[in-house]
């Protein structure tokens, strides 16, 4: 399964900070259940690596898996090594870019300025994350969709919720990075299965399914 395959059949992130490597299966079952296809574990959790190798493995195939927090090219070999397909930073580093994108991964830089986003596209991003979102706001992601090249895509990540997400849609958003709304340390399964449906509902009602 393609990032873009899976991102048009459920365009939400779940971002797993602070997940377990002991946990991290039964978290990725809920979320796969719940109807999530792409899963991101930040690299500041513990044992990340491990934890991305375990749902690489049992997810091939089924859901794409990656990375979040990626600072540095060598964290982007690690990612790969893991069985990682997408590496996500909070920054727009060309140089994380560029190798991700010789590794055949999909990058997702962070981006919040014109500047920040044209510089990850010519460094080989095709995907971009508005972060944080909340201090932006829909018109933002609207002016930026007039001028970027129209085979870039944006998410917004952070403050985005069910009631919200329509907004961001219609300004042209392609999908959303959602992180302590769907899971955070201590939620049990059950809990972030009912927090990912919600989204789930919500991003079917979008594409009126």
């Amino acid at each position: 399964m393609s990032f873009e395959d899976a991102a048009k059949a459920c365009g939400i992130v779940a971002i797993l900070r602070g997940v377990t490597p002991d946990e991290v299966a039964g978290i990725g079952d809920a979320l796969h259940d719940a109807g999530i296809r792409v899963v991101e574990v930040p690299l500041n959790s513990p044992g990340p690596f491990q934890s991305i190798a375990a749902l690489a493995a049992r997810f091939k195939g089924r859901m794409v898996v990656g990375a979040g927090t990626v600072l540095g090219v060598d964290s982007v070999d690690q990612l790969k090594s893991a069985g990682g397909q997408i590496s996500v930073s909070p920054d727009c580093n060309p140089l994380v870019i560029a190798r991700a994108v010789e590794h055949g991964m999909v990058a997702l830089p962070g981006v919040f300025t014109p500047t920040e986003a044209f510089t990850a596209v010519r460094a080989g991003a095709r995907h971009l994350k508005l972060f944080p979102a909340e201090a932006a706001s829909p018109k933002t992601v609207k002016a930026w969709k007039a001028v970027l090249p129209r085979d870039v895509s944006i998410y917004a990540v952070g403050g985005v919720t069910p009631a919200n997400m329509k907004d961001w849609a219609d300004a042209g958003c392609a999908g959303f990075g959602i992180g302590s709304n769907i899971y955070k340390p201590g939620m049990s399964a059950d809990d972030v299965a009912k927090a990912a449906r919600s989204f789930v509902a919500a991003w079917k009602d979008l594409r009126g399914n």
